[in-house]
């Protein structure tokens, strides 16, 4: 998908000098790139990027209507903020933006907060957010199983963490290419959880 996305914005940038509706166009792009990135574990390089769309942002936002795609290119720094574990900065994101978003939004930052959480050794507080998410659509298969795993692993409840870590492992099969790096995420985390022995009664 990557090859095919940077072809798409290198054609864009061609014609960046259309107007500012196209920069945003382009902005959205490489903000879409950037969670890409992420995926992938190119978490710096997600981050260098994500901090130059919201630099470009600045000097777009008078022009035209933006705001979307920068609430986008916070998710995505948080994320890459998360992937390289500064827990923190992501959570401050998260937090920061919330009351910024609409309802899809909002689940994208609820994501990355409960990520940070988990991050931070938080499991309770991972949990309540998890909570909140609304229902996924297949791009977003399994992502919150995985992290409602972590939280459960985290906390001791190995009986709860492994089925949510192979309901997790279920939608990303069902659903994302066997080399999508969550399912590979759920393998792993199911195979974590699945090393302890539950506690005795």
């Amino acid at each position: 998908m990557l090859p095919e996305l940077e072809a798409l914005i290198t054609e864009v940038e061609r014609t960046v000098e259309g107007g500012p509706e196209l920069r945003a166009i382009l902005l959205g792009l490489r903000s879409n790139r950037v969670a890409v990135l992420v995926q992938q574990d190119r978490c710096r390089e997600a981050e260098t990027e994500a901090t130059d769309i919201l630099r470009a942002i600045t000097r777009l936002a008078h022009l035209t209507e933006v705001w979307d795609t920068e609430l986008a290119a916070l998710i995505n720094l948080a994320g890459a903020l998360n992937g390289q574990s500064r827990y923190e900065e992501a959570e401050a994101i998260a937090r920061g933006n919330l009351t910024r978003a609409d309802e899809i939004t909002a689940d994208g930052f609820r994501y990355v907060l409960a990520r940070s959480l988990n991050g931070q050794g938080q499991y309770e507080e991972a949990l309540a957010e998890v909570r909140r998410l609304a229902p996924v659509g297949r791009a977003d298969s399994g992502k919150a199983d995985l992290v409602k795993a972590r939280a459960l692993h985290g906390l001791g409840n190995l009986c709860e963490a492994e089925a949510a870590a192979r309901q997790a492992l279920a939608d990303c099969e069902q659903l994302l290419h066997p080399a999508h790096p969550r399912t590979q995420e759920a393998r792993a985390l199911l195979a974590l959880v699945t090393v302890e022995p539950p506690a005795p009664e």
